[in-house]
């Protein structure tokens, strides 16, 4: 099992203390926060990309090319990009040159984005034609990616007419990409007719309930004939102390502050939220039937090994810097997830 550390870079005040953290100091913290990841062994590291709301991680590329540089294992990867809402050829070419600073490190994981009707709203784009733009978009960058002279025309972008992606990628013999969705049958079927991986969402509610859809797409995988095996990924929300109780203790304030924060930008970015993300805050839910993994290092592997083999997931995300955590609480958890908790899940892989 592969643990990788993500973040989606929310902006909220800390409940314990009311400070909230700037801009420039988040960035930081996650950059730090990273080289300790990847001294520590986890495998990879995922930023979020968002537009226009209380999430300060626009420009997930920027970032993991500073995290290349201060890093020599992490995987470098995303939570997700945007592919629907971006120009493919341009996207295609900031994670190609990550790749290339990195030594080969990107692992990109897209999403369409469907959820956040205001995004699509900011780039002057429907989301109606969410679906067709993102299938369009990854069709597109898998042909890309090797680097190759291409002709291709299509729906929502200019053609493109024997031009190339530069920088060729360091992988430009594979395809080193996942796609993120867990609610669309047509997203899980485009991922294994394409030979992709599909990465479940981060979200509130039941984790049981993306059974079907991980089922639908290793099925997708295996009816189109590719080449080695299907892969999947979770997403966690994380807290991890040297005392289980103390540590469910210092986290519900934090889980439940994060929770209201994302009730408000659901409301603000969706006009018509599916129920399951309305749900009131219960942490004993959260924290014993939902997404939540929380307490002493034993109890974290116990949960954890509990929730990837119900989805079978060959990679876990782990969400900790929720809920205005300062720098030093942050930074000490991965500590102890990378001295505690990975070795026993056997995580010593990186490629």
């Amino acid at each position: 099992m592969k643990l990788n550390l993500m973040s989606l870079g929310d902006i909220m005040a800390d409940p314990f203390t009311g400070r909230q953290m700037s801009a420039k100091d988040r960035y930081r913290m996650l950059i730090d926060a990273a080289v300790i990841a990847d001294r520590t062994g986890f495998h990879g590291i995922n930023i979020g990309e968002h537009h226009g709301i209380a999430y300060t991680f626009s420009a997930p590329p920027v970032l993991l090319a500073a995290i290349a540089e201060r890093t020599q294992n992490l995987r470098l990867s995303t939570a997700v990009a945007l592919a629907a809402n971006l120009d493919t050829l341009r996207m295609a070419e900031d994670y190609a040159a990550v790749d290339v600073i990195s030594g080969g490190r990107v692992e990109l994981v897209t999403g369409r984005g469907n959820f956040f009707e205001s995004t699509y709203r900011l780039f002057g784009q429907s989301t109606e034609e969410s679906a067709a733009r993102f299938a369009e978009a990854m069709e597109l960058l898998c042909k890309l990616w090797p680097g190759q002279p291409i002709e291709w025309s299509g729906r929502f972008r200019p053609p493109i007419h024997g031009e190339s992606l530069q920088p060729v990628p360091v992988q430009n013999d594979r395809l080193p990409f996942w796609i993120g969705g867990g609610s669309s049958r047509d997203t899980a079927e485009l991922a294994g007719r394409l030979g992709l991986k599909l990465m479940l969402p981060s979200a509130f509610g039941r984790p049981d309930k993306f059974v079907d859809v991980a089922d639908i797409y290793r099925s997708s995988f295996v009816k189109a004939g590719h080449a080695g095996l299907p892969e999947v990924g979770a997403c966690w929300h994380g807290w991890v102390g040297t005392d289980g109780d103390a540590a469910r203790a210092r986290f519900e304030p934090r889980y439940r502050a994060y929770h209201g924060f994302t009730q408000k930008l659901i409301q603000s970015v969706n006009s018509n939220p599916p129920p399951f993300l309305m749900l009131p805050f219960d942490y004993d839910f959260l924290r014993l039937q939902g997404p939540a993994i929380v307490g002493s290092p034993d109890e974290f592997v116990d949960r954890l090994s509990k929730l990837s083999n119900m989805l079978g997931a060959d990679v876990n995300l782990v969400k900790m810097d929720m809920g205005g955590v300062p720098r030093e609480e942050y930074l000490d958890m991965i500590q102890l997830v990378g001295e505690e908790v990975i070795p026993q899940l056997g995580v010593k892989e990186f490629a």
